[in-house]
């Protein structure tokens, strides 16, 4: 079973006020670029993963901040989140249409940045 919130499309003309503080778009903005909100888009560009692989490719997070970026994530519809009913549970996560669509610049981002950088030296 996937979850994922059902996003609509603005009506034409309108847009959202990203400048107030209540706005929507400006949260889902803060989950995007949160700390490791980037990152677990970055992992999830190329394949779906389960949480413990998801885990293992960002170095430096705890279980419960990937956790809770997921969650959020899922929640804005950016990630889906599908469980099989095994014991335990197996979890997987991959990005939405809209997830893949919010990730591409990030990833070339990371890519023009990575590209960029001196090569590194060999100690």
């Amino acid at each position: 079973m996937r979850e994922g919130a059902q996003l609509t499309q603005v009506e034409a003309g309108k847009r959202y006020e990203v400048f107030h503080t209540d706005c929507p778009a400006r949260d889902m903005v803060d989950h995007v670029t949160s700390r490791w909100g980037i990152w677990v888009l970055i992992s999830l560009r190329s394949n779906d993963l389960r949480f413990y692989e998801l885990r293992d490719s960002i170095q430096g997070v705890s279980e419960k901040m990937l956790a809770q970026t997921l969650r959020a994530l899922v929640q804005d519809g950016l990630v889906w989140r599908e469980v099989e009913p095994t014991t335990p549970p197996q979890v997987t996560y991959g990005l939405s249409g809209f997830g893949r669509e919010v990730s591409e610049p990030l990833t070339d981002l990371f890519d023009r940045i990575t590209q960029r950088l001196p090569p590194r030296s060999q100690a």
